[in-house]
């Protein structure tokens, strides 16, 4: 099966994706994972093992969903690993609030992420409107 959506954000030109490799959105929170393993090692350990495990089991589920998502086939599996994807993201912001609460970083050191965490929702959704879209086109046609 073969996809045409958002391998540009504008939209200006889509391109074939293949596979999740190819897909921004994996591209942007793979990214994130290992920008959040950055952000963790400040906390001390003793103080935030359960918080530190909890943020880094709910960052690397975003990649992991987005990816068996696409590979699942259909466009309604996918929809819903995008979906699966996105509560991860909360899940993962409220936790960096926690961090922010617990005094363990502060707002400036998380404001960076946090806007990376908008973004990758935003194109989340983004291609979940453009999957819709597509599911009522093929409807449609039927």
């Amino acid at each position: 099966m073969e996809w045409t959506y958002l391998i540009n954000p504008k939209n200006i030109m889509t391109q074939v994706v293949r596979s999740h490799l190819d897909l921004r959105i994996w591209i942007n929170s793979r990214a994130l994972v290992g920008e959040l393993y950055q952000l963790t090692k400040q906390i001390p350990a003793e103080e935030c093992i359960d918080l530190t495990s909890q943020m880094r089991r709910a960052v690397i589920s975003i990649p992991s969903n987005i990816a068996e998502g696409a590979a699942r086939g259909g466009t309604k599996e996918f929809i819903r690993f995008l979906y699966i994807a996105s509560g991860s993201l909360s899940e993962l912001e409220t936790q960096v609030l926690l961090c922010v609460d617990l005094g363990y970083c502060s707002e400036n050191e998380v404001n960076d992420f946090r806007e990376k965490i908008i973004s990758i929702r935003s194109q989340i959704f983004a291609t979940i409107r453009k999957l819709q879209m597509r599911m009522a086109t093929m409807k449609s046609v039927v």
